[in-house]
């Protein structure tokens, strides 16, 4: 009888999504299969944009109750054509993130074996960081509204809402990362000359949180600027942290220069544990790309390796990640870093490894 047992949650959504996270079930199986005393209990749930063209909307109104239960959430990704984007977003992902209060979105992204970055001169020790983006307030909060629509004075607000418990609390989830780090490295991400209210504040919080981490070295950069460090120097930064949507743009960024978004995850947490967490890979849905089998499941898999390490599975993390780099390694790469092999190709890559008793190393990437 297996000692451990979680419950998933699978919401594969739209597009690809679904493709991949049918892959990470797989992948999971196989972890299962080695560590015999691991098990997945996993339970689908067919919300999305198909859902909503049948019932008009994303998710069951007591969708949050029932997902409330489970252990971790594993989301494929959201959005279709005839489907508005605003619609597909705050209908699923972001009822979810907000519901769960899940306020740090943890990205990591760096380049792995076998995938070259389009950055020139960029050694793979080069680009190692870790984005950790303010996922419940911010620009994202959702408050603003539209006034004398159809008229010439039309009007549209969008409010950014910035607290100091929500900047407190994202400032030291970060610094606690950063400090776990072997460089011990923070750069902060701001916008304070233009943005002369909230952002002013953030840095104020910044520099009083950094007092409780002196171990801790920190800097702060204007958004603008960090875009041009990210791809001139990408060695000087280690742990980024930024508002939700200075965040949700650097860290494209960051996937597109580690080789692809394709290869980059998320995962959405609730540090306090009083909801379950969200796992998920950065890419969105790619309609172009769905159904030809040519998915990049690695960003998913990755993704599997934070759900693994936030549910305390150290070693099967270590194992996926350790798969995942033999795989990429092995140039067995979907088309979008360079490869011919398909979504099943890469999938039976990471298992056949996961499998190989000689996989397994002492830290997860």
């Amino acid at each position: 009888m297996r000692n451990r047992e979680y419950a998933i949650a699978a919401i594969p959504a739209d597009g690809i999504g679904i493709e991949v996270i049918e892959a990470t079930i797989e992948v999971l199986g196989a972890l299962q299969q080695r560590f015999g005393d691991i098990g997945f209990n996993i339970e689908r749930f067919d919300w999305g944009s198909d859902y909503y063209k049948k019932h008009g909307v994303m998710m069951p109104v007591d969708g949050l109750e029932t997902l409330k239960p489970f252990d971790a959430i594993l989301f494929g990704a959201v959005g279709a054509p005839d489907v508005p984007d605003h619609i597909t977003l705050w209908g699923l992902r972001l009822e979810i993130c907000q519901g769960f209060d899940q306020y740090a979105n943890v990205r990591p992204s760096r380049i792995l074996p076998g995938i070259s970055s389009p950055l020139r001169n960029c050694d793979p020790g080069d680009l190692d960081w870790v984005i950790i983006r303010e996922n419940s307030e911010g620009e994202y909060s959702g408050h603003g509204g539209r006034a004398h629509r159809g008229h010439p004075e039309e009007v549209g607000t969008e409010v950014a809402i910035f607290t100091r418990v929500g900047v407190e609390r994202i400032m030291r989830y970060a610094f606690q990362t950063a400090q776990e780090r072997p460089r011990k490295q923070l750069t902060v991400v701001t916008k304070s000359n233009a943005q002369r209210h909230g952002m002013v504040m953030w840095d104020e919080i910044a520099a009083e949180i950094a007092m409780e981490f002196p171990d801790v070295s920190w800097d702060k950069m204007l958004v603008d600027a960090m875009t041009v460090r990210m791809t001139l120097n990408p060695k000087s930064l280690d742990t980024i942290v930024a508002t939700n949507l200075h965040a949700d743009i650097l860290s494209d960024l960051a996937g597109a220069l580690a080789g692809s978004l394709g290869v980059s995850p998320t995962a959405n947490i609730n540090p306090e544990r009083r909801y379950p967490s969200m796992f998920e890979p950065i890419h969105g849905s790619a309609f172009d790309i769905t159904g030809k089998g040519i998915a990049n499941p690695v960003a998913s898999f990755w993704t599997a390796v934070q759900m693994l390490i936030h549910l305390g599975e150290e070693l099967a993390a270590d194992t996926l990640m350790t798969a995942i780099e033999k795989t990429t390694d092995a140039s067995i790469l979907t088309p979008d870093v360079g490869g011919s092999a398909g979504t099943e190709d890469v999938t039976a890559a990471v298992i056949n490894a996961i499998l190989d008793s000689n996989v397994q190393r002492n830290s997860v990437g």
